[in-house]
């Protein structure tokens, strides 16, 4: 919005006397620009909207009364403070800000509309899922089914979506892989099918991940900084040419959004760091996870996403191996056993004794090793 307000601006002054003092405008059309100008815009955003947000939940009585999947497995010995009553649903300031942000400082095209497309679905369905547990205060929420065939149907429609356009068709018929320059097949099967994963894994890697004060916010904000670079050199065609990565035309806006998730992203973490005085709930852990697979699927890189939220990853492999084995051990041998203390993975270091703090800290450092590995990808092809 505001890129197009200067322009206007910028042609209507000229020729007049205003042309050299509105001259300073043309900074707008620049991407980094903007992208910076996103970014504090979100944070600040965050920090004036957030107290209100919170407040008005608390006055809904959004609170997380029912008892969590942490609490069933019984007391955790680094759980000093009780969760309980404190609002969710705070995903709806992370969404809003983003949603806002990209509005006032992207250009309009395909990639970005497709982006806030997936935030807004996701984001209803997590809001869904939030007030069904709020409402019936046992944590059970939607059913499992019906959040998959949501995840799944909006994710074959990006899919199909782009396979349609010609301009994007092969973004979803080459499959690429990191380290390697050149597409591994093309097939649009296939690329339909690595599309789905990644989009539906994503929001639901995120959405395991959001269960210790400031871990899934953190984290996010951590890969979102890695699709901020890669974004940007992806839109670029000199900089795509020169390290060997596909060029995607109009890659850069999606750049302004990044930069708008990583804003908001820390002006939420300012509220959700421990104690937390909120939770995104799946209001924002839904939303945020499919932004994230959305955009790896935008720039031809979805596996990059495998690398860069290695976190995510070995979150949402914890739970898949630990139910996994047991229910095969219970069919098995008649008693389910376990492979982890409890999963999600979080959980299982929470069960050895590590306090909560020392849990984030730790996987912080970890998804930051991620990061430089996956920006590491971008050199060595």
């Amino acid at each position: 919005m505001l890129y197009y307000l200067s322009q206007y601006i910028l042609n209507a002054a000229q020729g007049t006397d205003w042309q050299d003092r509105l001259s300073g405008l043309r900074v707008v059309q620049y991407i980094t620009f903007r992208s910076a100008a996103a970014a504090v815009t979100a944070l600040l955003l965050s920090w004036i909207l957030g107290p209100r947000i919170i407040n008005w939940l608390k006055r809904l009585k959004f609170g997380q009364d029912y008892q969590d999947k942490a609490e069933e497995g019984g007391s955790l010995v680094a759980r000093v403070l009780s969760k309980k009553g404190t609002p969710t649903m705070g995903g709806i300031l992370i969404v809003a800000v983003m949603d806002l942000t990209a509005v006032l400082w992207a250009q309009w095209n395909t990639l970005v509309q497709l982006t806030l497309l997936s935030v807004l679905v996701f984001a209803g369905l997590g809001f869904y899922d939030d007030y069904a547990k709020i409402t019936k205060q046992t944590g059970a929420g939607a059913a499992a089914k019906i959040k998959l065939i949501v995840q799944g149907a909006l994710a074959l429609f990006i899919a199909l979506y782009l396979c349609w356009l010609p301009a994007t068709r092969h973004l979803i018929t080459d499959v690429m892989v990191p380290f390697y320059k050149y597409p591994v097949a093309s097939s649009a099967v296939l690329g339909i099918i690595i599309t789905m994963l990644t989009i539906v894994g994503s929001s639901n890697a995120v959405n395991l991940t959001d269960g210790l004060d400031g871990l899934a916010i953190g984290c996010t904000v951590i890969v979102s900084v890695v699709f901020l670079f890669v974004t940007y050199l992806s839109g670029n065609a000199v900089t795509a040419k020169y390290l060997a990565i596909p060029h995607v035309v109009g890659a850069g806006e999606l750049t302004v959004f990044c930069a708008a998730m990583i804003g908001a992203g820390l002006g939420f973490l300012w509220f959700n760091c421990h104690p937390a005085k909120v939770f995104m709930g799946d209001t924002g852990s839904l939303a945020l996870g499919g932004a994230l697979g959305i955009i790896a699927v935008l720039i031809h890189q979805p596996f990059l996403l495998v690398i860069a939220g290695g976190v995510f990853v070995a979150e949402a492999g914890s739970v898949l191996i630990q139910t996994t084995y047991f229910k095969y051990t219970r069919r098995k041998c008649g008693v389910g056993r376990r492979i982890f203390l409890m999963a999600p993975l979080h959980h299982h270091f929470e069960k050895k004794g590590w306090y909560e703090s020392q849990v984030v800290t730790r996987f912080y450092i970890l998804c930051i090793l991620c990061a430089v590995v996956a920006l590491s990808t971008l050199k060595i092809r």
